[in-house]
């Protein structure tokens, strides 16, 4: 029995370093092609790209290489990308200006919001919440209409307030919280209150902390979310000096594929330290793990 359980395992874990590696390989080539001169690129995908570029897509006889080594470690990439060229960090400081605040919006609104569902329960506030999951389900695709329209009544359009306000409101981040504050134990709360505590010491001192790592697993997912969007910019930031660099990668010509490398690798480092600085508490928040500590 121990031979087959080990059996077992041992070819679950190579499964699932199989997927993992599969996983990785879009990053690892991008990371890897990022070094490669743009004439070494030309010459292992340049079929690709010019077939993408014109106007009638058609079947690729010629042979595809992927290199994940490159022949020659080339810099020029990332030189002409930080330094050369500056439009790659001005879209990139247009990502940080829409993703920060929608982040820091959401996760507060969804605190308080939460914890007035939490707290408060009725059938109206059933009714609203039901309501929020119903909005969850929803694709951007679906929203964007509305959002559309809304904005252009407010003003809005083509600001970056189109942007920040729907994604400060999204409905996500309360899901996930109010399932996570219930877990609280009642008689916790019932103790504080009993100590003279009203509902804003509640919610700061007892709740808050309790919701560490939910919070923190909240704003690892909507910035990784936000950070990638593509079709709420192009919909309703018209003007193309204002949009983020995802949307600002799509328009680069099949010229300039090695620096696309490199300023892909640039834009995932953020979002890469980020997941890695807070992983604990990701997978702590989403499992609803350690809700109360001792």
């Amino acid at each position: 029995m121990n031979k087959k359980r080990l059996f077992g395992r041992g070819m679950l874990t190579l499964l699932a370093a199989f997927f993992a590696l599969v996983f990785l390989l879009p990053t690892v080539l991008t990371l890897s092609n990022s070094f490669m001169t743009q004439t070494e690129i030309a010459a292992n995908y340049g079929a690709v790209f010019k077939n993408a570029a014109g106007s009638g897509k058609t079947y690729i006889s010629e042979k595809v290489n992927l290199k994940f080594i490159p022949d020659k470690v080339s810099f020029s990439q990332y030189a002409a990308t930080l330094f050369k060229s500056p439009d790659y960090l001005f879209k990139f400081w247009n990502s940080v200006r829409l993703v920060v605040p929608i982040v820091i919006l959401q996760v507060a609104i969804a605190a308080l919001a939460a914890y007035s569902f939490t707290r408060y329960r009725g059938k109206m506030k059933s009714f609203l919440f039901f309501f929020y999951v119903i909005l969850m389900l929803m694709p951007y695709q679906v929203t964007l209409v509305p959002n559309y329209l809304v904005s252009d009544w407010l003003g809005i359009l083509d600001t970056r307030w189109a942007i920040i306000l729907p994604g400060a409101f999204a409905p996500f981040s309360v899901f996930l919280l109010t399932k996570f504050m219930r877990r609280i134990p009642q008689s916790l709360i019932e103790a504080a209150k009993l100590d003279g505590a009203g509902e804003w010491h509640i919610f700061t001192r007892i709740c808050l902390p309790q919701c560490r790592s939910a919070l923190y697993s909240i704003a690892i997912l909507v910035f990784i979310d936000y950070w990638n969007m593509v079709e709420q910019p192009l919909i309703l930031l018209p003007n193309a000096e204002q949009q983020p660099l995802s949307v600002f990668l799509s328009t680069i010509n099949a010229g300039e594929v090695g620096l696309a490398f490199a300023v892909a690798t640039v834009y995932m480092i953020p979002s890469l330290l980020l997941f890695l600085h807070g992983e604990e508490a990701l997978v702590e928040g989403i499992t609803n793990a350690g809700s109360v500590k001792g």
